[in-house]
Protein backbone atom coordinates (compact mmCIF):
# COMPACT_ATOMS: atom_id res chain seq x y z
CA UNK A 1 0.00 0.00 0.00
CA UNK A 2 1.44 3.38 -0.96
CA UNK A 3 1.85 6.21 1.51
CA UNK A 4 -0.58 9.10 1.33
CA UNK A 5 1.13 12.07 -0.21
CA UNK A 6 2.14 14.73 2.28
CA UNK A 7 1.43 12.61 5.39
CA UNK A 8 3.97 12.67 8.21
CA UNK A 9 5.23 9.52 9.90
CA UNK A 10 4.29 9.32 13.58
CA UNK A 11 7.15 9.92 16.01
CA UNK A 12 8.10 6.68 17.74
CA UNK A 13 8.93 6.81 21.43
CA UNK A 14 12.46 5.72 22.29
CA UNK A 15 13.90 3.66 25.12
CA UNK A 16 15.25 6.90 26.55
CA UNK A 17 11.71 8.36 26.67
CA UNK A 18 10.46 5.48 28.77
CA UNK A 19 13.52 5.48 31.00
CA UNK A 20 12.92 9.14 31.82
CA UNK A 21 9.21 8.42 32.30
CA UNK A 22 10.13 5.73 34.84
CA UNK A 23 12.16 8.25 36.84
CA UNK A 24 9.37 10.85 36.58
CA UNK A 25 6.88 8.32 37.92
CA UNK A 26 9.14 7.72 40.91
CA UNK A 27 9.37 11.47 41.57
CA UNK A 28 5.57 11.87 41.38
CA UNK A 29 5.11 8.99 43.81
CA UNK A 30 7.45 10.66 46.30
CA UNK A 31 5.65 13.99 45.85
CA UNK A 32 2.43 12.18 46.75
CA UNK A 33 3.92 10.90 49.99
CA UNK A 34 5.25 14.31 50.92
CA UNK A 35 1.62 15.46 50.82
CA UNK A 36 0.42 12.29 52.52
CA UNK A 37 2.78 12.98 55.43
CA UNK A 38 0.63 15.85 56.71
CA UNK A 39 -2.50 13.70 56.61
CA UNK A 40 -0.70 10.90 58.45
CA UNK A 41 0.51 13.35 61.10
CA UNK A 42 -2.92 14.94 61.63
CA UNK A 43 -4.52 11.48 61.76
CA UNK A 44 -2.12 10.46 64.52
CA UNK A 45 -2.89 13.60 66.54
CA UNK A 46 -6.65 13.11 66.12
CA UNK A 47 -6.40 9.46 67.18
CA UNK A 48 -4.53 10.50 70.33
CA UNK A 49 -7.21 13.00 71.32
CA UNK A 50 -10.02 10.53 70.59
CA UNK A 51 -8.21 8.02 72.80
CA UNK A 52 -8.04 10.58 75.61
CA UNK A 53 -11.72 11.40 75.18
CA UNK A 54 -12.60 7.70 75.22
CA UNK A 55 -10.62 7.21 78.43
CA UNK A 56 -12.29 10.06 80.32
CA UNK A 57 -15.68 8.99 78.90
CA UNK A 58 -15.27 5.54 80.46
CA UNK A 59 -14.54 7.21 83.82
CA UNK A 60 -17.44 9.63 83.47
CA UNK A 61 -19.99 6.94 82.57
CA UNK A 62 -18.42 4.42 85.00
CA UNK A 63 -19.09 6.87 87.84
CA UNK A 64 -22.66 7.52 86.63
CA UNK A 65 -21.70 11.05 85.60
CA UNK A 66 -20.65 12.01 89.12
CA UNK A 67 -16.96 12.54 88.36
CA UNK A 68 -14.60 13.69 85.60
CA UNK A 69 -17.15 16.01 83.95
CA UNK A 70 -14.73 18.96 83.94
CA UNK A 71 -11.85 16.89 82.59
CA UNK A 72 -14.10 15.55 79.85
CA UNK A 73 -15.16 19.05 78.75
CA UNK A 74 -11.53 20.17 78.40
CA UNK A 75 -10.55 17.09 76.39
CA UNK A 76 -13.56 17.51 74.07
CA UNK A 77 -12.28 20.98 73.12
CA UNK A 78 -8.84 19.57 72.27
CA UNK A 79 -10.34 16.73 70.24
CA UNK A 80 -12.46 19.19 68.27
CA UNK A 81 -9.37 21.27 67.46
CA UNK A 82 -7.52 18.21 66.13
CA UNK A 83 -10.58 17.16 64.16
CA UNK A 84 -10.54 20.52 62.39
CA UNK A 85 -6.84 20.08 61.57
CA UNK A 86 -7.57 16.61 60.19
CA UNK A 87 -10.29 17.99 57.91
CA UNK A 88 -7.94 20.71 56.66
CA UNK A 89 -5.15 18.21 55.90
CA UNK A 90 -7.61 15.93 54.11
CA UNK A 91 -8.92 18.83 52.05
CA UNK A 92 -5.37 19.76 50.98
CA UNK A 93 -4.64 16.28 49.62
CA UNK A 94 -8.12 15.40 48.33
CA UNK A 95 -7.28 15.99 44.65
CA UNK A 96 -4.10 13.88 44.82
CA UNK A 97 -5.92 11.08 46.63
CA UNK A 98 -8.71 10.92 44.06
CA UNK A 99 -6.31 11.08 41.11
CA UNK A 100 -4.09 8.23 42.36
CA UNK A 101 -5.15 4.95 40.68
CA UNK A 102 -3.76 2.91 43.60
CA UNK A 103 -5.90 4.68 46.20
CA UNK A 104 -9.28 2.92 45.88
CA UNK A 105 -9.06 0.93 49.17
CA UNK A 106 -7.58 3.98 50.89
CA UNK A 107 -10.49 6.15 49.74
CA UNK A 108 -12.98 3.58 51.02
CA UNK A 109 -11.44 3.61 54.50
CA UNK A 110 -11.32 7.42 54.54
CA UNK A 111 -15.03 7.42 53.69
CA UNK A 112 -15.80 5.05 56.57
CA UNK A 113 -13.68 7.11 58.96
CA UNK A 114 -15.49 10.31 57.94
CA UNK A 115 -18.84 8.58 58.41
CA UNK A 116 -17.86 7.64 61.96
CA UNK A 117 -16.53 11.09 62.79
CA UNK A 118 -19.80 12.57 61.56
CA UNK A 119 -21.54 10.84 64.49
CA UNK A 120 -19.23 12.31 67.13
CA UNK A 121 -21.47 15.18 68.27
CA UNK A 122 -24.47 12.87 68.67
CA UNK A 123 -22.41 10.38 70.68
CA UNK A 124 -21.13 13.18 72.92
CA UNK A 125 -24.67 14.40 73.57
CA UNK A 126 -25.84 10.90 74.50
CA UNK A 127 -22.86 10.53 76.86
CA UNK A 128 -23.63 13.90 78.45
CA UNK A 129 -27.24 12.80 79.09
CA UNK A 130 -26.04 9.31 80.14
CA UNK A 131 -28.32 7.92 77.46
CA UNK A 132 -25.70 5.38 76.39
CA UNK A 133 -23.97 2.66 78.41
CA UNK A 134 -20.21 2.67 78.88
CA UNK A 135 -19.51 -0.32 76.61
CA UNK A 136 -21.33 0.95 73.49
CA UNK A 137 -19.75 4.39 73.99
CA UNK A 138 -16.24 2.96 74.30
CA UNK A 139 -16.90 0.63 71.35
CA UNK A 140 -17.90 3.59 69.18
CA UNK A 141 -14.65 5.39 69.93
CA UNK A 142 -12.68 2.20 69.33
CA UNK A 143 -14.36 1.51 65.98
CA UNK A 144 -13.74 5.08 64.76
CA UNK A 145 -10.10 5.00 65.89
CA UNK A 146 -9.68 1.64 64.17
CA UNK A 147 -10.87 3.14 60.88
CA UNK A 148 -8.40 6.03 61.22
CA UNK A 149 -5.51 3.63 61.89
CA UNK A 150 -6.57 1.61 58.86
CA UNK A 151 -6.30 4.77 56.76
CA UNK A 152 -2.60 4.96 57.70
CA UNK A 153 -2.24 1.22 57.07
CA UNK A 154 -3.72 1.55 53.56
CA UNK A 155 -1.49 4.55 52.89
CA UNK A 156 1.51 2.38 53.75
CA UNK A 157 0.32 -0.24 51.27
CA UNK A 158 0.62 2.25 48.38
CA UNK A 159 4.32 3.01 49.04
CA UNK A 160 6.85 1.89 46.43
CA UNK A 161 9.98 3.04 48.31
CA UNK A 162 11.20 0.37 50.81
CA UNK A 163 12.70 2.70 53.43
CA UNK A 164 9.51 4.77 53.51
CA UNK A 165 7.33 1.63 53.65
CA UNK A 166 9.34 0.29 56.60
CA UNK A 167 8.82 3.51 58.54
CA UNK A 168 5.09 3.46 57.84
CA UNK A 169 4.92 -0.17 58.99
CA UNK A 170 6.59 0.91 62.25
CA UNK A 171 4.16 3.82 62.52
CA UNK A 172 1.12 1.58 61.98
CA UNK A 173 2.37 -0.85 64.63
CA UNK A 174 3.04 1.80 67.28
CA UNK A 175 -0.33 3.43 66.50
CA UNK A 176 -2.09 0.07 66.85
CA UNK A 177 -0.17 -0.84 70.00
CA UNK A 178 -1.02 2.56 71.50
CA UNK A 179 -4.66 2.00 70.57
CA UNK A 180 -4.72 -1.33 72.40
CA UNK A 181 -3.10 0.50 75.32
CA UNK A 182 -5.90 3.07 75.14
CA UNK A 183 -8.52 0.33 75.11
CA UNK A 184 -6.83 -1.21 78.13
CA UNK A 185 -6.92 2.18 79.86
CA UNK A 186 -10.66 2.44 79.18
CA UNK A 187 -11.38 -1.15 80.25
CA UNK A 188 -9.35 -0.79 83.43
CA UNK A 189 -10.93 2.59 84.20
CA UNK A 190 -14.38 1.03 83.88
CA UNK A 191 -13.55 -1.83 86.24
CA UNK A 192 -11.77 0.26 88.85
CA UNK A 193 -14.42 3.03 88.74
CA UNK A 194 -17.23 0.59 89.47
CA UNK A 195 -15.08 -1.25 92.03
CA UNK A 196 -15.02 -4.71 90.40
CA UNK A 197 -13.94 -6.71 87.36
CA UNK A 198 -16.15 -9.50 86.03
CA UNK A 199 -14.61 -12.40 84.11
CA UNK A 200 -15.38 -10.89 80.71
CA UNK A 201 -13.63 -7.63 81.58
CA UNK A 202 -10.64 -9.49 83.04
CA UNK A 203 -10.32 -11.60 79.86
CA UNK A 204 -10.49 -8.42 77.80
CA UNK A 205 -7.62 -6.93 79.81
CA UNK A 206 -5.50 -10.03 79.13
CA UNK A 207 -6.30 -9.90 75.41
CA UNK A 208 -5.34 -6.23 75.19
CA UNK A 209 -1.99 -6.79 76.90
CA UNK A 210 -1.17 -9.65 74.51
CA UNK A 211 -2.23 -7.59 71.52
CA UNK A 212 0.09 -4.75 72.56
CA UNK A 213 3.01 -7.14 72.90
CA UNK A 214 2.48 -8.46 69.35
CA UNK A 215 2.39 -4.94 67.90
CA UNK A 216 5.55 -3.81 69.62
CA UNK A 217 7.42 -6.95 68.57
CA UNK A 218 6.84 -5.98 64.92
CA UNK A 219 7.50 -2.31 65.66
CA UNK A 220 10.99 -3.11 66.97
CA UNK A 221 11.97 -4.79 63.67
CA UNK A 222 11.11 -1.71 61.55
CA UNK A 223 11.59 1.29 63.87
CA UNK A 224 14.38 3.86 63.40
CA UNK A 225 17.13 4.07 66.00
CA UNK A 226 15.84 7.19 67.81
CA UNK A 227 12.39 5.66 68.20
CA UNK A 228 13.85 2.42 69.56
CA UNK A 229 15.76 4.42 72.18
CA UNK A 230 12.49 6.04 73.30
CA UNK A 231 10.83 2.61 73.45
CA UNK A 232 13.60 1.25 75.70
CA UNK A 233 13.28 4.35 77.90
CA UNK A 234 9.53 3.74 78.26
CA UNK A 235 10.05 0.12 79.26
CA UNK A 236 12.52 1.13 81.97
CA UNK A 237 10.24 3.59 83.75
CA UNK A 238 9.20 2.67 87.36
CA UNK A 239 5.62 3.39 86.26
CA UNK A 240 5.58 0.13 84.27
CA UNK A 241 5.96 -1.91 87.47
CA UNK A 242 2.94 -0.20 89.04
CA UNK A 243 0.89 -0.71 85.89
CA UNK A 244 1.74 -4.41 85.97
CA UNK A 245 0.63 -4.61 89.62
CA UNK A 246 -2.74 -3.06 88.81
CA UNK A 247 -3.11 -5.36 85.80
CA UNK A 248 -2.69 -8.35 88.07
CA UNK A 249 -5.40 -7.01 90.38
CA UNK A 250 -7.73 -6.55 87.41
CA UNK A 251 -7.33 -10.10 86.10
CA UNK A 252 -7.21 -11.97 89.42
CA UNK A 253 -9.37 -10.16 91.97
CA UNK A 254 -12.67 -11.76 90.88
CA UNK A 255 -16.10 -10.16 90.46
CA UNK A 256 -17.17 -10.37 94.11
CA UNK A 257 -14.35 -8.67 96.02
CA UNK A 258 -14.87 -4.89 95.93
CA UNK A 259 -12.05 -2.54 94.97
CA UNK A 260 -11.34 1.01 96.07
CA UNK A 261 -12.81 3.21 93.28
CA UNK A 262 -9.96 5.67 93.84
CA UNK A 263 -7.75 3.16 92.04
CA UNK A 264 -9.47 4.36 88.86
CA UNK A 265 -7.71 7.71 89.07
CA UNK A 266 -4.34 6.07 89.74
CA UNK A 267 -4.81 3.67 86.83
CA UNK A 268 -6.00 6.39 84.47
CA UNK A 269 -3.05 8.65 85.37
CA UNK A 270 -0.45 5.90 84.91
CA UNK A 271 -1.90 4.69 81.62
CA UNK A 272 -2.24 8.25 80.34
CA UNK A 273 1.45 8.85 81.06
CA UNK A 274 2.25 5.62 79.22
CA UNK A 275 0.19 6.67 76.23
CA UNK A 276 1.83 10.09 76.20
CA UNK A 277 5.21 8.34 76.01
CA UNK A 278 3.91 6.15 73.19
CA UNK A 279 2.76 9.32 71.41
CA UNK A 280 6.33 10.64 71.63
CA UNK A 281 7.52 7.42 69.98
CA UNK A 282 4.83 7.75 67.33
CA UNK A 283 5.86 11.36 66.65
CA UNK A 284 9.49 10.24 66.39
CA UNK A 285 8.62 7.65 63.72
CA UNK A 286 6.42 10.15 61.89
CA UNK A 287 9.28 12.67 61.87
CA UNK A 288 11.65 10.04 60.47
CA UNK A 289 9.04 9.22 57.81
CA UNK A 290 8.76 12.89 56.80
CA UNK A 291 12.52 13.42 56.65
CA UNK A 292 12.98 10.25 54.60
CA UNK A 293 10.30 11.39 52.13
CA UNK A 294 12.07 14.75 51.71
CA UNK A 295 15.45 13.03 51.36
CA UNK A 296 14.27 10.52 48.77
CA UNK A 297 12.37 13.17 46.84
CA UNK A 298 15.49 15.35 46.64
CA UNK A 299 17.59 12.37 45.54
CA UNK A 300 15.06 11.38 42.89
CA UNK A 301 14.84 14.91 41.49
CA UNK A 302 18.64 15.17 41.23
CA UNK A 303 18.87 11.72 39.66
CA UNK A 304 16.20 12.64 37.11
CA UNK A 305 18.06 15.82 36.15
CA UNK A 306 21.39 13.97 35.86
CA UNK A 307 19.85 11.21 33.78
CA UNK A 308 18.11 13.66 31.45
CA UNK A 309 21.44 15.39 30.77
CA UNK A 310 23.20 12.07 30.19
CA UNK A 311 20.52 10.79 27.82
CA UNK A 312 20.61 14.02 25.85
CA UNK A 313 24.34 13.60 25.31
CA UNK A 314 23.89 9.95 24.37
CA UNK A 315 21.27 10.78 21.76
CA UNK A 316 23.67 13.34 20.27
CA UNK A 317 26.26 10.60 19.87
CA UNK A 318 28.72 11.93 22.42
CA UNK A 319 29.00 8.46 24.02
CA UNK A 320 28.54 4.91 22.73
CA UNK A 321 24.99 3.88 21.92
CA UNK A 322 25.21 0.85 24.20
CA UNK A 323 25.32 3.10 27.26
CA UNK A 324 21.53 3.58 27.11
CA UNK A 325 21.14 -0.17 27.58
CA UNK A 326 23.48 0.07 30.58
CA UNK A 327 21.25 2.74 32.10
CA UNK A 328 18.12 0.62 31.50
CA UNK A 329 19.74 -2.41 33.13
CA UNK A 330 20.89 -0.31 36.07
CA UNK A 331 17.35 1.06 36.52
CA UNK A 332 15.82 -2.43 36.33
CA UNK A 333 18.28 -3.81 38.88
CA UNK A 334 17.58 -0.93 41.25
CA UNK A 335 13.81 -1.38 40.93
CA UNK A 336 14.10 -5.14 41.48
CA UNK A 337 16.13 -4.59 44.64
CA UNK A 338 13.54 -2.08 45.83
CA UNK A 339 10.76 -4.57 45.08
CA UNK A 340 12.46 -7.31 47.15
CA UNK A 341 13.01 -4.97 50.10
CA UNK A 342 9.46 -3.64 49.80
CA UNK A 343 7.97 -7.12 49.93
CA UNK A 344 9.72 -7.73 53.25
CA UNK A 345 8.48 -4.43 54.68
CA UNK A 346 4.86 -5.04 53.67
CA UNK A 347 4.55 -8.58 55.01
CA UNK A 348 3.62 -7.15 58.42
CA UNK A 349 0.78 -5.15 56.86
CA UNK A 350 -0.54 -8.21 55.03
CA UNK A 351 -0.44 -10.30 58.22
CA UNK A 352 -2.48 -7.61 59.97
CA UNK A 353 -5.12 -7.70 57.22
CA UNK A 354 -5.30 -11.50 57.16
CA UNK A 355 -5.72 -11.77 60.93
CA UNK A 356 -8.44 -9.10 60.98
CA UNK A 357 -10.34 -10.90 58.22
CA UNK A 358 -10.09 -14.22 60.08
CA UNK A 359 -11.34 -12.58 63.29
CA UNK A 360 -14.35 -11.16 61.43
CA UNK A 361 -15.12 -14.61 60.01
CA UNK A 362 -15.00 -16.16 63.49
CA UNK A 363 -17.21 -13.42 64.92
CA UNK A 364 -19.80 -13.99 62.21
CA UNK A 365 -19.67 -17.80 62.17
CA UNK A 366 -19.64 -18.34 65.95
CA UNK A 367 -21.63 -15.23 66.91
CA UNK A 368 -18.92 -14.09 69.33
CA UNK A 369 -17.31 -10.74 70.06
CA UNK A 370 -13.93 -9.43 68.97
CA UNK A 371 -12.08 -10.51 72.10
CA UNK A 372 -13.43 -14.07 71.95
CA UNK A 373 -12.57 -14.33 68.26
CA UNK A 374 -8.97 -13.28 68.94
CA UNK A 375 -8.80 -15.81 71.79
CA UNK A 376 -10.07 -18.61 69.51
CA UNK A 377 -7.54 -17.67 66.82
CA UNK A 378 -4.67 -17.66 69.34
CA UNK A 379 -5.75 -21.05 70.76
CA UNK A 380 -5.91 -22.58 67.28
CA UNK A 381 -2.40 -21.31 66.58
CA UNK A 382 -1.02 -22.71 69.85
CA UNK A 383 -2.78 -26.08 69.42
CA UNK A 384 -1.39 -26.47 65.89
CA UNK A 385 2.04 -25.01 66.65
CA UNK A 386 1.67 -22.46 63.85
CA UNK A 387 1.88 -18.70 63.50
CA UNK A 388 -1.31 -16.66 63.84
CA UNK A 389 -1.08 -15.53 60.20
CA UNK A 390 -0.84 -19.15 58.96
CA UNK A 391 -3.94 -20.20 60.89
CA UNK A 392 -5.77 -17.06 59.74
CA UNK A 393 -4.99 -17.80 56.08
CA UNK A 394 -6.20 -21.38 56.50
CA UNK A 395 -9.50 -20.19 57.99
CA UNK A 396 -10.01 -17.74 55.15
CA UNK A 397 -9.25 -20.43 52.56
CA UNK A 398 -11.80 -22.78 54.14
CA UNK A 399 -14.40 -19.99 54.21
CA UNK A 400 -13.78 -19.24 50.53
CA UNK A 401 -14.32 -22.91 49.63
CA UNK A 402 -17.55 -23.12 51.60
CA UNK A 403 -19.09 -19.92 50.22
Amino acid sequence: MSKISGSASPQVATAADFLIASRQCEVRSLEYFLLMGRLVQSTGHLIHELQRERGVTSLYLGSDGQRFGGERAGIILQTSEQLEMFYLALNDIQHELISQPVSSPLLGHIARALHGLGQLEDIRLRIEKQAIAVHPAVDWFSDTIHQLITVVCEAADTVVEPSIAGLLVALVQVMTGKEYCGQERAAGSTGFARGRFDRALSRRMLHLVEAQDRCFEVFVTHAPEDSLALWQKLRGRPRETEIERLRQIAVSIGPYKPLDPKLAETWFTLMTERMDDLKQIEDSVESAFHHRCVERYTEARCSLADQSTLLASLEQGVQAGGSILDLIQEQNQRLQQMSDELQSAKEALEERRVQEKAVLLLMEHRNINDDEAHRVLRKLAMDQGKRLSEVARALISIANVLT
